[in-house]
């Protein structure tokens, strides 16, 4: 049985990439476009949802690392002329050294104090940005141009960005994937319920904390470099607060401690505002806010948690029937208690 619902996973990830290479060529550029975003903002998601979804540290401030990842990519493009290529693995290891070195004080601090204090990143870069006019272009922003697909591909500039987002994308989940199922990942996961049980059994909370709080960063520095890439512009009024506060929502959309949640809720973020302004131009943000509260009302668990809840239902009855036929019911073992 276990074996069978291994099966049936990994059939559905293999049909759920073959759609998603053949997406492309079906779709508009400007579609092709908004489901590059999706990607790019699933990659940020997941950074967070290690962070508080399965480590428990609530962060407002992951817009700062949002861009401090994209600034990294367009400056390095435009001051000097590096391939786009080689910014991206370079923006998230930058944010991987400012994630931790910020980590690290912020141990002293839990819960909302912790989210007060990542609020003020995100409300400070915008404002930094600006200061450092020569390299960041001020107010005005850089202005990037899209790469095209390489080795002579037949594929315009979207399509190509598409699939270079989606390959980033899949090897990061499979990182966190990896790193989470493991004992790194039990070990996070036992700092989130009860911190002071995990150092009695010799886990080291400190080092843990601060090594979640720089990969988190990590990731969503890649995603920031990468919506640089996608967009082609940079400006500091793109990544204030209200950017750290629609990535937590997408991860409590998504579903908390989830990996499939990031891209549930990447699509959440991406296109409930597109559908709340067609259906009221006058109040968009009052229709996008009866579709959180209805998401919330009818997922509590977040979409991923919700479906895999009604699998389980699903399944169930099966289950059931397929022990009576085998006589591998619990309650007909000789030796059950």
């Amino acid at each position: 049985m276990v074996a069978g619902g291994a099966t049936t996973k990994k059939a559905g990830l293999v049909v759920v990439l073959v759609a998603a290479c053949a997406l492309p060529f079906f779709l508009s550029g400007f579609r092709v476009f908004q489901f590059t975003q999706v990607y790019i903002y699933a990659i940020a998601l997941l950074g967070l949802n290690m962070l508080t979804g399965y480590n428990g540290q609530f962060s407002l401030g992951h817009g700062a690392f949002y861009a401090i990842g994209a600034y990294t990519t367009a400056i390095m493009i435009d001051k000097w002329n590096i391939g786009y290529g080689w910014t991206i693995p370079i923006a998230g290891v930058i944010c991987l050294v400012v994630g931790f070195l910020f980590g690290w004080p912020a141990l002293r601090l839990e819960g909302l104090y912790l989210a007060l204090a990542t609020l003020s990143l995100a409300l400070a870069t915008p404002q930094i940005l600006k200061y450092f006019e020569h390299w960041t272009g001020g107010s005005q922003g850089i202005v990037l141009s899209k790469p095209k697909a390489p080795l002579g591909l037949p594929l315009s500039e979207d399509q190509w960005l598409y699939f270079l987002t989606l390959a980033i994308l899949i090897t990061l989940f499979v990182v966190a994937a990896n790193l989470l199922s493991g004992r790194t990942g039990r070990a996070i996961v036992a700092i989130r319920d009860n911190h002071i049980a995990a150092e009695t059994m010799g886990i080291n909370s400190a080092l843990y904390k601060t090594t979640v709080f720089g990969i988190s960063a990590a990731y969503t520095g890649v995603a920031g470099a990468l919506s640089a890439v996608a967009i082609a512009f940079v400006a500091p009024d793109s990544f204030s607060a209200f950017l750290s506060i629609t990535l937590l929502t997408g991860i409590v959309i998504g579903g908390l401690a989830t990996i499939s949640g990031a891209i549930f809720g990447a699509m959440f973020i991406q296109f409930v505002p597109n559908w709340a302004l067609d259906i009221s131009k006058a109040a968009p943000w009052a229709i996008f806010g009866i579709f959180l509260i209805v998401f919330m009302y009818v997922m509590p668990r977040g979409i991923a948690g919700s479906l895999r809840l009604l699998w389980i239902r699903m399944t169930r009855p099966a289950v059931v029937n397929r022990q009576a036929e085998g006589d591998v019911s619990p309650r007909s073992t000789p030796h059950s208690t």
